[in-house]
């Protein structure tokens, strides 16, 4: 999957900035990309700090650009284009605070075309790598929603799993008079698709498994409901894409079970990309596939967003921050 990816990187150059440009894990993995040469790191943060951290790790970071917020030269310009961005929601004194730091300056270096990726979170929350990427890039035209996926890798198997880390369950938008704008099933069949994109940008043939308790009418309730309308509206959206539910976790992996469950579907049983109905199940389920199952778990890579940004575990190694360096790259 890597080799893959490096070799688009290095068809088409990216630059990728890293909000804790001090982070060793950052560093490591900024030091490492410099090397290889088919990725430019920018770091943000202290000058003085971040050489010192790098000095302190043995990290060679020399000729990678290292952006301090409080020494940026266009501070003003950056100030002016978010106020603009925030529509009267931030003064030109709450925005030119926000961006002191690094989760929102690198935010507005992407905005700004300065960078083409960023990836955040070694020691930002989720909700402080996501926030500033909902306010400022924005979901790109057509989509309505940021959502993630994991993929999953065991061998030359691969899986994609969504969505496991942004949305915590699915339920109707209603404008001011109550209408619904925005259905629960019209963001799940949209978390489909984007999970669906992704996969194919790994190299995929996503094959998709809308996940339910219930397997084409044998369970009732309005989750199921929610799963089974989700499906058809993804459908209506993409004829052309193996996706099909609703469907239990077993009938989606096995011939035997599937063909059984839900005869004549064409991912019954050979399912690769798997729509959890909420992010508890989604979460759990990722986890069970990593911890017992062997895989290794790649995310969450963040979607529908205007630019590549993709958020790291707090817990992360400067292996994880190299690989997801790649992957978020990749999307650009």
């Amino acid at each position: 999957m890597f080799e893959n990816l490096v070799e688009k990187l290095k068809a088409n150059p990216r630059k990728i900035v890293y909000t804790e440009g001090p982070d060793a894990r950052i560093l490591e993995s900024a030091a490492r990309l410099k090397k290889d040469g088919f990725l430019t790191p920018i770091l943000v943060g202290n000058v003085d700090e971040v050489k010192a951290a790098a000095a302190k790790g043995g990290f060679d970071i020399d000729g990678l650009e290292i952006i301090d917020p409080a020494a940026y030269e266009g501070m003003d310009e950056m100030v002016e284009t978010m106020v603009a961005l925030r529509k009267g929601k931030m003064s030109p004194e709450e925005c030119r605070d926000a961006l002191q730091k690094g989760n929102y300056f690198g935010t507005m270096l992407v905005k700004m075309g300065k960078a083409d990726a960023l990836l955040g979170g070694a020691t930002y929350s989720t909700a402080d790598t996501v926030r500033p990427a909902l306010q400022l890039v924005k979901t790109r035209p057509g989509a309505n929603l940021v959502s993630s996926c994991f993929i999953l890798v065991r061998g030359e198997e691969m899986l994609a799993m969504g969505d496991c880390a942004i949305n915590i369950d699915y339920q109707d938008k209603l404008d001011k008079e109550g209408n619904v704008v925005l259905s629960a099933a019209d963001q799940l069949a949209e978390v489909a698709l984007e999970t669906a994109k992704t996969a194919k940008v790994f190299g995929m043939d996503p094959k998709v498994a809308m996940l339910s308790y219930s397997t084409k009418g044998s369970g009732k309730g309005a989750n199921v409901d929610l799963v089974r309308n989700a499906t058809a509206i993804a459908k209506a959206k993409a004829p052309d894409l193996a996706l099909d539910g609703e469907m239990q976790f077993d009938a989606a992996v096995s011939p035997v079970v599937g063909q059984l469950k839900f005869p004549g579907s064409p991912v019954a049983g050979y399912a690769n990309t798997f729509i959890f109905p909420e992010i508890q199940s989604g979460n759990i389920g990722y986890k069970i596939a990593q911890r017992l199952g062997g895989f290794a778990a790649y995310g969450p890579i963040l979607q529908g967003l205007n630019a590549p940004i993709n958020d790291l575990s707090r817990g992360c190694d400067a292996e994880e921050v190299y690989q997801m360096s790649i992957i978020t790259a990749a999307l650009a």
